[in-house]
């Protein structure tokens, strides 16, 4: 029995039916944010966002639209769970990394509304299993209210310079510390650890910058443990997109193209850290 004809006639008691060709188009997505166990799964009829955060500090978003699922159904307007996004992880890599070219996993996940589990059906190689994990209330999440329009200063580049910028920063440092400015040094990312300062400088006519719009000279910290998370996004993109608006608070987006093609996005919000004193510094 394949995945098309499996439980296909009681398909009427979900309120949300997906499919998908290859698993691994939402599993790697879902890597991007999984630096936490638990998740908060949105689903609307544009598709899903599974929400991570920590400490109210920070929180990503995993962006999977409508139009990457081969099928995407929902019955309701809305629907929201909370699910441990280990076990969720752990149920879509169940078939293991197969190199195998042509050889994908085909998935078909299903919601019967408030208090149902989320049911998976996995398919690989005319081999079918089904996880069924638990979901549970999910707490209110925090609106950090950044809005487009508050934004003061924002760049776009190639992911391929911060990873290697990020795979240099000095991890003793506590903070990390973005300069965005209209004038040099443009963008400055710095970090304050054991073996003294470090800076890396960007200018906006690099061919790593695709877009600079920067309206005013702005310096903001952020605790370095809060952003290492993003790393795992960073690794799997093509081009990031770094906002801050007046508050300071920062908004990291990542657009990730999956194998099938396809550009989904990861998007990390972090408060700035109070801790910042504007006077005897030596930048």
């Amino acid at each position: 029995m394949s995945l098309s004809t499996q439980q296909g006639d009681g398909d009427g008691q979900y309120i949300m039916i997906a499919k998908m060709d290859n698993a691994r188009n939402m599993s790697n997505i879902l890597k991007a944010i999984h630096f936490k166990e638990m998740a908060t799964v949105f689903a609307t009829s544009n598709g899903l966002k599974v929400t991570v955060e920590d400490a109210k500090c920070v929180q990503a978003n995993a962006f999977l639209q409508s139009g990457i699922f081969q099928e995407f159904i929902l019955q309701e307007e809305s629907a929201t769970f909370k699910i441990n996004l280990t076990v969720l992880l752990e149920c879509l890599n169940i078939f293991g990394v197969s190199n195998i070219p042509g050889v994908t996993t085909a998935l078909k996940m299903c919601y019967g509304g408030y208090g149902s589990p989320l049911v998976l059906w996995l398919e690989e190689g005319g081999v079918l299993t089904d996880c069924t994990i638990k979901t549970l209330e999910p707490d209110e999440i925090l609106d950090f209210n950044f809005s487009s329009a508050n934004v003061i200063n924002k760049i776009i580049m190639k992911s391929e310079c911060l990873k290697e910028a990020f795979s240099e920063l000095d991890m003793s440092s506590e903070v990390l510390e973005i300069l965005m400015s209209p004038d040099k040094p443009y963008l400055r990312l710095s970090t304050f650890g054991n073996a003294g300062s470090t800076h890396a400088d960007y200018p906006k006519d690099s061919d790593m910058v695709e877009s600079f719009q920067c309206t005013q000279t702005q310096t903001n910290r952020y605790k370095l443990t809060l952003l290492k998370p993003s790393v795992k996004a960073l690794g799997l993109s093509n081009k990031i997109s770094i906002r801050t608006d007046y508050r300071g608070f920062l908004s990291l987006q990542y657009m990730i193209r999956n194998d099938d093609g396809q550009v989904c996005f990861v998007e990390y919000y972090c408060s700035p850290d109070e801790e910042l004193d504007d006077d005897g510094d030596d930048r």
